[in-house]
């Protein structure tokens, strides 16, 4: 993905020699915000007219783009919607401003400008705004077209996007915030890209290259174990998945440890530990999946991909903290040497898993990722997964399934999903769904019927967790997009990852 540059820049709006003026306005509100009523004055009324005829009523995602005939020195303006005021919340303005991008794309142009005095939501300051504002310009404008043969045909990407500030004292949160958007957008859209990739192209394989460019980033340091490491383990829950597969399974650990506070009383802090799914591509094994929609299962490695983009972009926030990330990655296929229904799993910390359902291995995966993160005493364990299809029955693909054993860190995490425009909801974590995953043959099946079946699974997580605070995020209702949004295009989505970088973000804060 191309990261547009992205600048403050202390003046007047009015004054700015920009291609596109891009201004917002509320629905219903009657005065024009501080940066568009001076470049209302300056056009003699032309935006009031607008609002008064009624061609612009400043609804959710309205835009209007018209020339300036030469009477301010920017070419053109576009204003863009934000909805009712009453409604407004930080993700207004990032779909405002992935609306603006696109539209400032689709006329040709390749940079912006806009304002972010005037643009004010209770309890938000500049940093969290400017945030904001960037990463909806820069994920709005994401394309995936690698393997096109004709690319001649796309839109050019926006090479520049100019924050005008008129308050010299304001500049330094408005550049914070830059800073933060641009390392949260460019996690996202990385993301994005290993997600579209196809699944003969990432492979485990390339996963682990990929998290080794990423050792080279400040801070950060890469083990990966090999599938004879991983049996020296014990991890027979992971090996068991990756036994049908041609593709070598990599267990990955990257390790980042931020200066600036990062040791105390001469010990290094406990590591937030962060799991991801990592399955290059699911068949559903022997217990073969419907082929309608199958191609989408390339994106089963999101959670992983996640993993690896928050990790990169704690480094490059030089955040003070102590991160690990851990990919369990294989493909889950159907073969010879495939695990079958009614096989029985030995998992690192030694429960044992019955096998009914080839095609609930994620958390097969997952178990043995999570007993791994407790033996590094961990401050806190957060799990991202595509895990249950019943995710996306019960929650549709506007919310993330959240499940916690500790009321600390899930407060902490919702408020990072509120903050990022990833949502959660917490589901029940309670002790009698594991009813519907006992075996008369092991410690556990790794299915529980039908009901519950988004909980059924996290209660299985949670055997691999003991006591450790831990966080359970389902992604599977939100990771892919049927239809394109404001700032979140039709397939992989690449949501939890800002979800991520936010929590670590104000654990940092918190520290400080």
């Amino acid at each position: 993905m191309n990261v547009m540059d992205v600048k403050v820049k202390q003046g007047r709006i009015e004054a700015e020699p920009a291609e596109v003026l891009v201004l917002t306005h509320y629905e219903g509100d009657s005065s024009l915000q501080e940066g568009a009523a001076v470049v209302d004055k300056a056009l003699r009324g032309a935006l009031r007219d607008l609002l008064k005829s009624g061609e612009f009523q400043g609804k959710s995602q309205q835009t209007v783009l018209f020339h300036t005939q030469g009477k301010v020195r920017a070419k053109r303006v576009l204003l863009v919607g934000l909805g009712k005021k009453q409604h407004a919340r930080l993700d207004t303005v990032r779909q405002a401003m992935g609306i603006a991008a696109k539209r400032v794309r689709q006329a040709g142009v390749r940079s912006f400008a806009t304002p972010l005095h005037g643009l004010t939501l209770p309890r938000t300051s500049r940093v969290d705004l400017a945030q904001a504002m960037v990463e909806g310009a820069i994920l709005g404008c994401y394309q995936f077209n690698l393997y096109r043969s004709e690319k001649n045909s796309e839109p050019k990407d926006l090479t520049r996007m100019t924050v005008v500030e008129v308050r010299a004292q304001h500049l330094s949160e408005i550049k914070e915030g830059i800073r933060r958007g641009l390392a949260s957008a460019e996690a996202t859209g990385f993301v994005r890209d290993l997600c579209n990739h196809p699944s003969n192209v990432m492979t485990p394989a390339r996963i682990a290259a990929e998290a080794k460019a990423i050792g080279k980033e400040h801070g950060v340091r890469v083990k990966i174990l090999e599938q004879r490491d991983v049996a020296k383990l014990g991890m027979g829950a992971f090996l068991g998945v990756a036994r049908g597969s041609h593709e070598p399974p990599k267990f990955i650990i990257l390790e980042y440890r931020g200066t600036g506070g990062a040791r105390r009383n001469g010990r290094n802090p406990k590591p937030i530990v962060l799991v991801g799914k990592t399955i290059t591509f699911d068949t559903g094994g022997i217990s073969l999946k419907p082929a309608e929609n199958m191609e989408q299962m390339k994106a089963d490695m999101t959670g992983g991909a996640e993993v690896l983009a928050t990790v990169r972009a704690a480094s490059r926030l030089r955040l003070p903290l102590h991160v690990i990330g851990i990919l369990p990655a294989t493909e889950n296929m159907p073969g010879g040497r495939a695990i079958k229904p009614g096989d029985i799993l030995t998992a690192l910390s030694g429960k044992t898993i019955e096998v009914q359902n080839t095609d609930a291995e994620g958390r097969l995966i997952l178990a043995d990722g999570l007993a791994y993160a407790t033996r590094l005493k961990p401050a806190a364990i957060i799990d991202v997964a595509t895990l249950t299809g019943a995710c996306m029955v019960a929650l549709g693909q506007f919310a993330v399934g959240m499940f916690s054993n500790n009321d600390t860190l899930k407060k902490r995490v919702q408020e990072a999903g509120d903050k990022a425009g990833e949502r959660v909801w917490e589901m029940p974590l309670w002790d009698e769904y594991f009813e519907q995953l006992r075996s008369d043959v092991a410690d556990m099946r790794n299915i529980g019927g039908r009901g519950g079946g988004m909980i059924t699974a996290a209660i299985f997580l949670s055997k691999f967790v003991g006591d450790w605070p831990w966080v359970h995020l389902d992604i599977a209702s939100t990771d892919w997009s049927e239809r394109e949004r404001a700032y979140i295009p039709k397939g992989p989505t690449g949501i939890g990852t800002r979800l991520l970088i936010q929590y670590l973000i104000d654990q940092a804060e918190t520290k400080n």
